[in-house]
């Protein structure tokens, strides 16, 4: 049983994480803005309700207890914050950095896991799947702002024996919250969705239960090995149509319209709303590399669930 520190716990993923943590009897420190439905129901879990930017609160429980391994989760996209990443969110993780990662290495946590993102590595061309070691390019806000907390997590345990994970995780989704793969196959010019020539195309995305496993596999490792930078998303890429077949099941998707390939082109998008809000996606970049490879992070858990097992 360890000391699990998490930050975002109200989150959707600080949720489903709290839940495997509990069932497999280890103590939480939850730490979130906003309370949850955990509070009061087990007493392995504790919650801290204070801002992520409260430094003297956050710190006070490192300080207190032992903590085995922090999970950050918040100021990020898929767990706390909104999709438009604009100055106010920047600041905010910023404030962050400048105290979380110096607390964490000073109180004696063990292994610290930063939830980061794969739009780090920008816009990649070729037909070589994206490894960790390839040159990061980030264009949005979301990713540079990743990028920097990567970068200060680094610069401020470059002299700490607490282990570093930062777990690039493709978008997120499970079987309600699909946000992410709707906005790669929905026109909102036209309010419709729409497939691109024959839709021999696709996506990676992640499986919010291969993210929970893999977190759940840096825990378990008892000598805490692991660290480094892993790619964390399903093994295969989702193909679109398996997309609009699964939204049409769930009645989240109307009508869907075939456009002929090339017609990305003259679809309308903003390109500076694309760089703030995460989600806005640019048809244009359809046939850019969005091929990952997992092998590193697959030797932690086996990223075994995709669309067509998620129910």
């Amino acid at each position: 049983m360890s000391s699990i520190m998490i930050t975002g716990a109200s989150g959707m993923i600080g949720q489903y994480l709290t839940t495997s943590l509990l069932h497999k009897k280890h103590r939480v420190f939850a730490v979130d803005s906003k309370p949850n439905d955990f509070v009061g129901t087990d007493d392995n879990y504790k919650f801290y309700q204070c801002g992520i930017t409260d430094k003297k609160s956050v710190s006070e429980i490192m300080e207190r207890n032992h903590i085995d391994v922090l999970v950050h989760l918040a100021n990020s996209v898929d767990n706390d914050i909104d999709s438009m990443v604009t100055d106010k969110e920047i600041k905010q993780s910023k404030t962050t950095d400048k105290y979380i990662y110096s607390e964490a290495a000073k109180y004696g946590v063990d292994c610290f896991i930063l939830l980061s993102t794969t739009d780090v590595y920008g816009l990649q061309k070729g037909r070589e799947p994206i490894r960790e070691t390839i040159l990061e390019k980030p264009i949005t806000n979301y990713a540079e702002m990743k990028m920097t907390s990567e970068k200060l997590m680094e610069k401020a345990m470059k002299k700490s024996s607490c282990k570093q994970v930062i777990a690039r995780v493709a978008p997120i989704y499970d079987a309600e919250y699909t946000d992410n793969l709707h906005a790669h196959v929905f026109d909102q010019k036209e309010n419709v969705g729409y497939v691109l020539g024959d839709g021999d195309y696709g996506y990676t995305f992640c499986c919010v239960y291969n993210l929970i496993d893999f977190i759940n596999g840096i825990i378990n490792v008892p000598q805490g090995r692991y660290d480094g930078v892993y790619n964390v998303c399903d093994s295969k890429m989702t193909n679109v149509r398996d997309i609009i077949e699964y939204e049409k099941e769930r009645r989240r998707i109307g009508a869907v319209i075939q456009k002929p390939m090339g017609s990305e082109k003259t679809m309308l998008f903003n390109k500076s709303k694309m760089r703030a809000d995460y989600r806005y996606f640019d048809p244009t970049l359809t046939y850019y590399n969005w091929s990952f490879d997992n092998t590193r992070a697959k030797r932690i858990a086996p990223m075994r669930w995709s669309l067509n097992n998620t129910k």
